[in-house]
């Protein structure tokens, strides 16, 4: 097959690349600029917005199947930013798998699109998406996740996958916030709570891209389904904090912020941001004082059943190699 991959020079999207290279697949890269490491695995990459529709039906030409794995993330930025790049670069890519007769589109979703802002202890796919939500990340992203759902039918088959917090060597996001915080001495545990957490190796993630790809058709089983993607393995959420600091050599965190004052904390940070449109992101957010004072681990037997997803890499060895990894980065 021939496989265009949207965010292919990303974190997960290069991995997936990567894991389709490596069984002699086709792939064709979309993203904003091109990447040394794609070429040297002889992919195709063009240049281009998800948000512009003739980008996007122009890069989807001649492909079999869709990654969709572009998206903006984050704790900040405006409405318009996270509507045009993950519901409206969504709208593009389903109108470009209809264009050209496209009957595969894998999702790359979010767990967030759940949150509620209470815990979520071994929740499954029966979860509602909530009423309201306190950032525009997790918003935007369940709105295109339901595009995605709504899109499947005889002609298109989709599925939509929600990794949960991925990480692993050449993390451009996660690790590296933490390790920097970490650094600054500006990490602080928020409420005393030992609440657990899903993770996923990034290895892991981009894998169960390849099963849902592989098992998706027009009518088939995982056609028009969600499927939440870990290592499945819970772990309070501030040891895994600090054993990716040790894995680092950054001592760990020490300290702790009521939960109330983390949320008042993230709402006048919001406030002063929006009023003064000052640059970067807040130190603190609603949203992350929530996800940071509550549990939320997932039961991932639907996509163990249904997709034969066996996370390969552990939690112990996956910091073995993030350990190499940041030593490499670090020397």
């Amino acid at each position: 097959m021939k496989a265009l991959v949207t965010g292919g020079g990303g974190f997960l999207g290069g991995t997936i690349v990567r894991l389709l290279r490596k069984r002699g697949e086709s792939v064709r890269s979309f993203s904003r600029q091109e990447y040394p490491a794609l070429a040297h695995l002889g992919v195709e990459q063009v240049r281009g917005d998800v948000g512009d529709r003739d980008a996007v039906l122009r890069a989807a030409e001649g492909c079999d199947i869709i990654f969709h794995v572009a998206a903006k993330a984050g704790i900040w930025g405006s409405t318009a930013e996270f509507h045009r790049a993950n519901v409206t670069g969504t709208e593009n890519i389903i109108a470009a798998c209809r264009h050209h007769g496209i009957d595969r589109l894998v999702f790359t979703g979010s767990p967030s699109v759940v949150f509620d802002g209470t815990d979520v202890e071994g929740g499954d796919e029966s979860l509602p998406y909530p009423s309201h939500y306190e950032a525009h990340y997790p918003r935007t992203k369940a709105l295109a996740e339901r595009l995605v759902i709504a899109a499947n039918g005889p002609g298109l088959a989709t599925v939509s996958l929600r990794p949960h917090l991925i990480w692993g060597p050449g993390d451009n996001h996660l690790v590296p916030r933490i390790v920097a915080k970490g650094r600054a001495g500006k990490l602080r545990r928020i409420g005393t709570r030992d609440c657990l957490v899903d993770t996923v190796y990034v290895d892991n993630a981009a894998a169960a891209h390849l099963l849902a790809a592989d098992r998706l058709a027009p009518g088939s089983t995982i056609a028009g389904n969600c499927y939440f993607i870990t290592n499945g393995e819970p772990i309070p959420l501030w040891e895994m904090v600090n054993r990716i600091l040790a894995a680092a050599g950054v001592p760990p965190v020490s300290g702790n912020v009521p939960p109330s004052v983390a949320y008042a904390a993230g709402m006048l940070c919001e406030g002063l941001w929006s009023l003064f449109s000052l640059s970067g992101e807040p130190p603190m957010t609603r949203f992350v004082a929530r996800e940071m004072a509550t549990a939320h681990w997932f039961d991932i037997t639907a996509a163990r059943r249904v997709l034969g997803y066996d996370p390969a890499i552990s939690i112990d060895e996956g910091l073995a190699r993030l350990r190499t990894w940041l030593a490499g980065e670090t020397a």
